[in-house]
């Protein structure tokens, strides 16, 4: 069984899509282990992107990802990295096709609604940043 970390970003929110994302999350059959609401400073985010600190659109994507709370989420299943990463669709918004998450919602690339974890390993290591050893 494997596990991922999903992180619904401050637009799910405010375009009050959680419910609907976290639906199709469960009807692909994985299992929500663990879920909190919290909001991320500036040194959370910039441990989090730290392969894009010095990224020139970086200092938006921060504003973004402070402007309201997030949903972090450990998710369970078969597969689920891979998984959750075919249910989110591509990171660049006009690539995702019509069915996934950023498909369907996404309204441009920074704001995609979703994270999900890569790999297995970063996984766990994003697992840890926000919910402490589990």
């Amino acid at each position: 069984m494997e596990r991922t970390y999903v992180m619904l970003k401050p637009d799910a929110y405010e375009r009050r899509l959680i419910g609907e994302i976290i639906s199709r999350i469960e009807r692909k059959n994985f299992k929500i282990t663990d879920i909190k609401m919290l909001n991320l400073n500036k040194a959370m985010l910039a441990k989090h992107y730290a392969h894009l600190v010095n990224k020139p659109f970086y200092s938006a994507l921060e504003k973004f990802m402070m402007s309201g709370p997030v949903v972090a989420m450990i998710v369970e299943g078969e597969n689920v990295v891979q998984g959750i990463r075919n249910l989110m669709g591509a990171t660049k918004w006009l690539e995702a096709i019509q069915g996934t998450i950023r498909g369907d919602y996404a309204n441009n690339t920074t704001e995609n609604l979703i994270h999900g974890s890569d790999s297995i390993e970063n996984a766990e290591i994003e697992i840890e940043r926000f919910f402490g050893s589990k």
